[in-house]
């Protein structure tokens, strides 16, 4: 499977009223791993364009666990889990110093042809290549 860490300092501007992060910060956090675990198959999002397929993402969930808070250090782990038919990957953010689970979820993403604007019920070859299932 591919998979990667990456460690996140939460910012200010992520945190809410009641002093935590806002829970609508939490694919953000998502976001910055799956863009790196792109970036180690080769396929990120410059790249899928250019192969003229769109990902976008058609379903997303979050479980909250604990809290998250100001200046926290987090290690969001992302894993690619399915890439047939569509992209799935899983998610956990745990506290960097006691590897304690605050939150996990995943995000499911769609081929879309970008010439006519339909989705692929099968995943491009290209992806398939670019994660050795070839």
């Amino acid at each position: 499977m591919h998979k990667i860490d990456v460690e996140i300092k939460v910012p200010f501007h992520d945190i809410d009223p009641m002093n935590v992060v806002w829970h609508g910060r939490y694919p953000k956090y998502f976001e910055i791993a799956r863009c790196e675990l792109l970036d180690t198959i080769g396929f990120n999002y410059n790249e899928m364009k250019a192969t003229g397929y769109a990902w976008p993402i058609v379903d997303m969930r979050i479980k909250y666990i604990r809290p998250v808070i100001f200046q926290q250090n987090i290690r969001v782990h992302a894993e690619i889990t399915e890439w047939e038919h569509r992209l799935k990957i899983v998610y956990t953010i745990f506290d960097a110093a006691t590897q304690e689970r605050l939150s996990r979820g995943y995000t499911i993403q769609m081929a879309v042809d970008m010439s006519n604007g339909e989705s692929c019920f099968e995943t491009p070859e290209i992806l398939r290549k670019k994660l050795g299932k070839v």
